[in-house]
């Protein structure tokens, strides 16, 4: 038992250096004074510097940040929606919805891209043929009066399709909350006098926290990770951070890059460690409060 203990602590640890490895790599090089990623040539905060100065990154960033934010904020809300309304159904109907639900799961992103591409292109092509038509009557010409309810893929095609494939993570985390539920919760405090709405917004929207908390943030992830679906829905207007990234590998990736992935690294472990802490001392209050009640006569 000793032996087979040794053996898994060691490959769990070369897992996380395989894991985690070429992160700190890339950390260590974005303070090195050379482009190159072989040779360290002193430490240096000049890449840090110009990344700000950077339009072109900046603005992927700031598109990037947007995109995830508004995705995830209705995706959640969406989800968690959708959600309880899957728990309230039949289970044939349940089953049903809970199928399409994982439809953008189990596809391939490229599918998933290219389906929303034409879909959007099929859309607005017949937008503009229908304000077309429209222009073309004589009322309309009379009143001097002009339609057009075409588009193109920009930014909005974008946030639509983010808030798609981030809608199925929500839903699947919310569920698993909903199923633990007491379902005579609701009802108990309706008979203290709440009425519905303040019934889920105080005892029933608490209780699924953990499970929106964890939906919202594998959205977000997905959201600003994602390029295949970025790529196909954004067109040539609008360019996130991993499109940014991907047409620098075909020179070579700048160093500011590297810069901008750590911070964006650093983020995010400040945000997990909050996260965890905050969700300990709950449970920690949670306990106490168990032990307390168990404790009364």
């Amino acid at each position: 038992m000793k032996k087979n203990g040794v053996v898994s602590r060691l490959l769990l640890a070369v897992m996380f250096l395989f894991l985690y490895a070429p992160i700190f790599v890339l950390i260590i090089f974005s303070f090195n004074d050379s482009k190159s990623t072989a040779v360290w040539n002193g430490f240096t905060l000049n890449w840090y510097v110009e990344l700000f100065q950077n339009r072109a990154v900046m603005s992927a960033l700031r598109t990037t940040l947007l995109v995830s934010v508004l995705a995830t904020a209705i995706a959640t809300v969406a989800g968690t929606a959708a959600a309880i309304g899957f728990y309230s159904m039949r289970r044939r109907s349940r089953t049903a919805c809970l199928a399409v639900n994982n439809i953008p799961l189990t596809n391939a992103d490229v599918i998933t891209g290219v389906s929303m591409m034409l879909l959007f292109v099929f859309v607005g092509q017949g937008l503009s043929a229908f304000s077309n038509w429209l222009n073309g009557l004589q009322w309309v010409e009379d009143a001097n009066l002009w339609f057009d309810f075409s588009f193109s893929l920009g930014f909005g095609t974008l946030l639509i399709a983010h808030i798609t494939f981030d809608i199925p993570y929500v839903i699947l985390s919310v569920l698993p909350k909903l199923r633990q539920l007491d379902p005579n919760l609701a009802e108990a405090a309706q008979d203290l006098g709440a009425t519905r709405f303040v019934a889920f917004w105080k005892v029933v929207l608490p209780e699924l926290m953990p499970g929106i908390v964890n939906g919202m943030l594998i959205a977000f992830t997905m959201s600003i990770d994602d390029f295949v679906i970025s790529y196909f829905t954004a067109g040539s207007q609008v360019s996130t951070l991993s499109m940014v990234v991907y047409s620098m590998v075909r020179r070579q990736i700048s160093p500011e890059i590297k810069a901008l992935s750590t911070l964006m690294f650093v983020a995010v472990l400040i945000l997990l460690v909050i996260i965890n802490l905050r969700q300990a001392r709950q449970e920690s209050a949670a306990a106490r409060r168990r032990h307390a009640a168990a404790r009364q006569p």
